[in-house]
């Protein structure tokens, strides 16, 4: 029998790069000779989307007439969108092995601990404290008893500095695992300020996955166009976006429910169709970590605009590992500038360092059960 492990994550939230990084660490772990599956982990405040009884304008919350008046009102439109849902879920259910039990905080799974061998957490921003589910002891694996190995794999903070009052309570969760591995270099130094020095860099796990992988799912485009993915809807992404696709006779294609200037808005897809526009895209504009990742994968021209959260590290860092700096942009002047071809030969060769760094650190941290 194959030793099991299991990971968690940010698990049914409904955002393309979370899926795919979850589905990629569980492909990277049955190479390996593993049986691994998620964690069915959604705690209340990552369980809000597309919830029937959720009310999101305060002026209705007041009582229970205002509610219901507010559910009847918003029903067309939350049985709309649940398109995006049913597309994210019929997606998950072919690809992401899950563990069967359902836990909605640290507690139950304390008290009914799901069985393992080993227990991954991470990716994405499981760490983030701007967040709650930074402040989560489930994300560090508290849950997990002290005999059983703890392993983060590529887990990002996201941010440049962790707020003093949460210090204590990062440092004692972090101290409890057997092996750290963060996603950006920040990373690396926010643990060791804690005090924790055997902290390891790794890549997302997006890029353990051969690229032949992520092509198997995709649908082909006829027209030529620009994908944008823009969580802040940034006024100089969207004037570069019209100029460039103006100039160019392309189309504007996003996934953002908040892009109104688009020639097509596919919010209502799953990740088969994200991985699809970036790499039929001709150029991605963005400020998502993954949409760079897919654009780095398929070796796409691309630029990142600085977000309006101070979550921009996981970019930032990526880029500076790839001597792509310049790629991150503020204004119209900083656009022109990363234009230039990018020299792909040179990424692909600290790519593969990267990716068996990256490697290396899972073997070794699984060293103790890896199977003959």
């Amino acid at each position: 029998m194959p030793r099991k492990i299991l990971t968690i994550t940010c698990h049914n939230v409904y955002n393309h790069g979370a899926t795919l990084q979850q589905l990629a660490l569980l492909k990277q772990l049955e190479a390996m000779g593993f049986e691994a599956e998620t964690i069915n982990y959604t705690p209340d405040y990552l369980n809000q989307h597309f919830k029937w009884t959720k009310v999101s304008n305060s002026m209705f919350a007041k009582n229970i007439i205002l509610k219901v008046v507010y559910w009847v009102l918003k029903f067309p439109s939350n049985l709309w969108n649940r398109q995006r849902k049913w597309r994210f879920d019929a997606f998950e259910s072919k690809t992401l092995r899950i563990h069967p039990g359902k836990y909605t905080s640290n507690e139950a799974l304390k008290n009914n601990l799901p069985e393992a061998d080993a227990y991954i957490c991470g990716s994405d921003q499981v760490w983030n404290s701007y967040f709650q589910n930074g402040k989560d002891p489930a994300f560090y694996l508290d849950f997990v008893p002290q005999d059983k190995l703890k392993i983060s794999y590529a887990a990002s903070f996201a941010i440049d500095a962790i707020d003093p009052t949460l210090q204590d309570f990062v440092r004692e969760k972090i101290s409890r695992l057997d092996w750290v591995s963060v996603r950006e270099a920040s990373g690396v130094q926010l643990v060791q300020d804690l005090g924790i020095e055997n902290v390891t860099q790794v890549l997302d796990p997006v890029f353990l996955v051969e690229p032949a992988y992520w092509e198997s799912f995709l649908k082909p485009f006829t027209a030529r166009y620009i994908f944008v993915y823009d969580f802040d809807t940034n006024a100089t992404l969207r004037e570069f976006a019209l100029q460039q696709a103006k100039a160019r006779g392309l189309q504007i294609y996003t996934v953002n429910k908040n892009i109104r200037y688009a020639n097509k808005n596919f919010y209502m897809h799953g990740p088969d169709v994200f991985l699809s526009l970036v790499h039929g895209a001709e150029l991605v504009l963005t400020n998502s970590f993954h949409a760079v990742a897919f654009s780095l994968i398929f070796q796409k021209p691309f630029m990142v605009f600085n977000r309006a959260e101070k979550i921009n590290t996981r970019m930032r860092d990526l880029l500076a590992s790839l001597d792509l700096s310049p790629l991150l942009v503020n204004s119209l002047e900083d656009c022109e500038v990363a234009l230039a071809p990018i020299e792909y030969a040179g990424v692909a060769v600290k790519l593969a360092t990267a990716k068996q760094r990256s490697q290396e650190f899972l073997t070794a941290a699984l060293s103790s059960i890896i199977p003959n």
